[in-house]
């Protein structure tokens, strides 16, 4: 790599930081397919670039037999790459602009469906209310069912979901403030179910001596609480336990349930890109394929023209 590469390429990732606060694992990755982009090209001026020496680039990575994912992927950390400095006038023009992607189907989130979160949420009260349970064994189940009420009542990230404070189970709010990607906040509805199942859990935490921890989740492992390992593994138990495939379930498939279950009943696509913290209504958009026929429902019995008989 040039010393011009990588003083342009130190330049973007501290736009990255900066301005979006994109997390380390975040930067690892830009810096990783920069890297491999700006090794490929040698020592070339980046000023004297075409739209095909891209295009050789990305014929060198299909070549290596990676997947049209992983190269779409590539390709969009170099195109925001060269628009970084293009717009920063560090470059006279952004020779990726004309550049098409690799074709790739996006694959459409895994739905459960209403039926089968109701079996869940109520395996997980059976479980928390069977008799002769040790203390630490119902404190578990507790903690399930208060996770599961969470996860499908807010559609949390795991990530947010396992760190939340001990604060959430005792709001008297109906919502929660949640900290997200970049540092940026949001609201979040918190129905009386997972409210709750919040108490309920809290109050066994404290008698098992847990609450004086700063997490709900707490944890004796390095992050002090739950891991996401844990709770998808616990996910999986709860899902076998219910009659349901546990390959079909996990705690993002339970994220997608709340994006896909409030669009099937009418909710606005932009309400729903707020409530999962997506930057770009984009990413919320792969849930459309739930509209479907409840749009083609609404203009078949709205439109003014449509046909009566």
């Amino acid at each position: 790599m040039s010393r011009e590469g990588r003083a342009r390429l130190k330049a973007f990732l501290d736009m990255l930081a900066a301005e979006r606060g994109a997390a380390g694992n975040t930067l690892e990755a830009y810096e990783r397919d920069i890297d491999d982009y700006l090794e490929w090209l040698g020592g070339k001026a980046l000023g004297d670039l075409a739209a095909d020496d891209i295009r050789g680039w990305l014929g060198d990575i299909a070549a290596r037999g990676l997947k049209a994912s992983s190269a779409a992927r590539k390709l969009s950390a170099v195109r925001q790459f060269h628009r970084f400095l293009y717009t920063e006038g560090l470059l006279p023009n952004d020779p990726s602009a004309a550049i098409e992607g690799p074709r790739q189907g996006r694959p459409l989130p895994k739905v459960v469906s209403v039926a089968d979160v109701d079996q869940l949420i109520e395996t997980a009260r059976l479980a928390s209310e069977r008799d002769g349970l040790s203390k630490p064994a119902r404190l578990k189940a507790l903690r399930m069912r208060c996770l599961i009420e969470l996860l499908y009542a807010t559609g949390l990230r795991v990530s947010e979901l396992i760190a939340l404070p001990l604060s959430a189970a005792t709001t008297r709010e109906r919502f929660l403030v949640v900290r997200g990607k970049g540092d940026k906040d949001r609201l979040v509805p918190l129905n009386e179910a997972a409210r709750e199942a919040g108490l309920a859990y809290l109050e066994a935490l404290r008698q098992a001596g847990g609450a004086d921890s700063r997490w709900l989740f707490p944890s004796d492992g390095e992050s002090g609480h739950l891991t996401r390992q844990a709770f998808a593994r616990d996910l999986k138990s709860l899902a076998a336990a219910a009659g349901l495939s546990p390959a079909a379930l996990s705690p993002h498939v339970l994220r997608h349930a709340f994006a896909s279950h409030l669009l099937q009943n009418g909710a606005d696509l932009r309400v729903v890109q707020e409530l999962l913290g997506h930057a770009d209504i984009a990413t919320t958009q792969i849930y459309t394929h739930v509209l479907d026929e409840r749009l083609k429902s609404m203009v078949r019995d709205l439109h003014p023209l449509a046909d009566e008989s």
